[in-house]
């Protein structure tokens, strides 16, 4: 079916501009109206559809409701068996997933406690880390997901995580690197990891910590959400003024941050935001720490699309997947506004709010 959507402020990713028409053509975004049943916009702001930069799934239920708050796509961040990640991908007219499948980590480390984390998740060197980014490529893993700790028992040391990124780098991958203390964010950029997840709970990123990552043209996914709910949760180590800091550091240096949430709903785990909502909270806190509005839309849109290789997304524009959100009032002013949904597009399947 094809929609011509009227009356609509289009974000173009740097400015809302003046009303005008969309076309919701099948899957994509196209160019002529001829034909279409039209929806009038009523002068409401059409975002492209939302993308959570870190999630993690247990089922189609978090599609719906990541679909339902104006997610569109999903960066998973870890979810096994493979069995579980295939059933989530491309489920019409549900959220998008990106998955890594498992992620490489130490043995005895926190994250080896986690509810049925596959054996082959532990890497016991340098020498193991071709073994599993291979085993992770042949299950189609989209990029490989693995975690710097502080130095230590329980954690990967330095040599293995350069020779998990190397792996993953000669096979094509992004690597994306869990850091949430000061000595791991170095660790992860020592390695050569293109995005780190999480921002420091001990301490604030420094000035040249931030440098650094901006000069070699790094992402960050700072999940301030979950940094909140750890440290309202009293975890040790985790001071969210920190974390808001290092946010801050990171946006004065011009790195490009990302919008993500750590949004799951795993047993035991200390925290656990909402699949969608939680999105939409980020941007809040993203703003509290210093980005704009505009700043805040960019990293749930554009940015996320750009640094993970999502080349028919991120924007409004002819010719890509009409992942689209219409919303009520002007995001740009007031962020918050992202909450207020109208209605939701998924590779062309609408979805009105509610």
């Amino acid at each position: 079916m094809k929609t011509a959507l009227t009356n609509v402020r289009v974000f173009d990713g740097r400015r809302l501009l003046e009303p005008a028409t969309v076309v919701v053509d099948g899957a994509l975004i196209g160019t002529s109206a001829e034909g279409a049943r039209t929806l009038d916009g009523g002068g409401a702001v059409l975002l492209p559809g939302l993308i959570d930069a870190h999630v993690h799934l247990h089922g189609p239920e978090n599609l719906r409701r990541l679909r339902d708050h104006g997610v569109t796509t999903a960066l998973d961040m870890a979810t096994w068996p493979p069995a579980l990640v295939d059933s989530l991908r491309g489920v019409p007219g549900l959220t998008d997933v990106r998955s890594p499948g498992t992620l490489a980590i130490a043995a005895g480390g926190l994250h080896s406690g986690m509810p049925g984390v596959p054996p082959d998740s532990v890497v016991t060197g340098p020498g193991d880390a071709e073994r599993f980014v291979a085993a992770r490529v042949a299950e189609g893993a989209d990029y490989i997901k693995i975690v710097a700790d502080r130095p230590g028992p329980g954690a990967l040391d330095q040599p293995t995580l350069d020779a998990l990124v190397a792996a993953a780098h000669a096979r094509g991958r992004l690597v994306v690197a869990h850091a949430a203390a000061v000595e791991a964010y170095a660790m992860a950029q020592e390695a050569g990891a293109d995005v780190l997840t999480h921002v420091p709970g001990d301490h604030a990123l420094d000035a040249a910590a931030a440098a650094r990552m901006q000069a070699a043209g790094r992402a960050a996914v700072p999940t301030l959400t979950m940094m909140e709910g750890l440290a309202a949760a009293g975890l040790p180590g985790v001071d969210y003024a920190a974390a808001r800091g290092s946010v801050a550091a990171l946006h004065r240096a011009g790195v490009p941050v990302l919008a993500g949430t750590d949004s799951n709903a795993t047993p035991g785990v200390p925290f656990t935001p909402e699949h969608g909502s939680s999105l939409h909270h980020e941007l809040e806190l993203l703003v509290d720490a210093g980005l704009s509005p505009l700043d805040a839309l960019r990293a749930a849109t554009v940015l996320p699309a750009r640094h993970f290789g999502l080349t028919d997304r991120g924007a409004v524009r002819p010719g890509l997947r009409a992942d689209l959100v219409l919303v009520d009032g002007d995001p740009l002013a007031d962020v918050r506004a992202t909450r207020r949904i109208l209605r939701v597009w998924c590779a062309g399947a609408e979805h009105p709010a509610g």
